[in-house]
């Protein structure tokens, strides 16, 4: 017969999973007064009576990524490319995203290639899914690895490459405070990677965007 600790075990760990639910907007803007608050100001004061709307709103366009599933902006696609089988590349895709650790700005931009197979898609659409997955609580490592295999499992593309360059708030306006400190990451997939010229050509259309 199963012990106690095993059957408290298996009852507990679903539910250590399930999703909370969500906070009413109420709820949200109750939150914002606290912290006015706790950093030592007056939510009733005139110039702040309004502020706790105004982050709510602010914070519904910011995290608009949990809404929205990247992978189907890439569902409608292209196939008559005039036989068209080199690299595509968009560059400078602005990325504003949030720190998971701080709470804190993410900004700068992504460079986002593929190696067509025998399908395109509008250029508008990686922009798109950039911003699908940024507008989210995370760190930029995920972030890059998130787009690149979105990609690589919709378009299925001989190779991926993503590369982001943005600096991070929780460094530049507290901790260290290194202003003009930026951190670059990349992933690559396919033979983007494992082919040394498709590699260059597309990190050196990248770093010169």
């Amino acid at each position: 017969m199963p012990n106690v600790k095993t059957l408290v075990g298996r009852a507990t760990a679903p539910s250590a999973s399930r999703p909370q639910p969500r906070p009413s907007r109420e709820e949200a803007e109750a939150a914002v007064r606290t912290l006015i608050s706790w950093a030592g100001d007056d939510p009733d004061r005139e110039g702040l009576l309004d502020t706790p709307a105004r982050v709510a709103r602010s914070y519904g366009e910011i995290f608009s990524g949990y809404a929205e599933d990247p992978h189907r902006f890439l569902e409608r696609t292209f196939e008559e490319v005039g036989g068209y089988d080199d690299m595509i590349v968009l560059t400078n895709i602005r990325v504003v995203s949030v720190c998971e650790h701080h709470m804190l700005p993410v900004v700068g931009v992504a460079h986002v290639g593929y190696l067509p197979r025998n399908r395109v898609v509008g250029i508008s659409k990686l922009a798109r899914v950039v911003q699908g997955f940024a507008r989210r609580l995370q760190i930029q490592e995920k972030l890059t690895a998130d787009i690149a295999q979105a990609i690589q499992d919709v378009l299925n593309p001989h190779g991926v490459g993503v590369v982001i360059k943005a600096e991070h708030s929780c460094m530049t306006l507290r901790g260290v405070n290194t202003p003009g400190s930026s951190l670059s990451t990349s992933r690559l997939l396919g033979v983007i990677r494992d082919d040394p010229r498709s590699r260059d050509e597309f990190l050196r259309i990248a770093q010169g965007g």
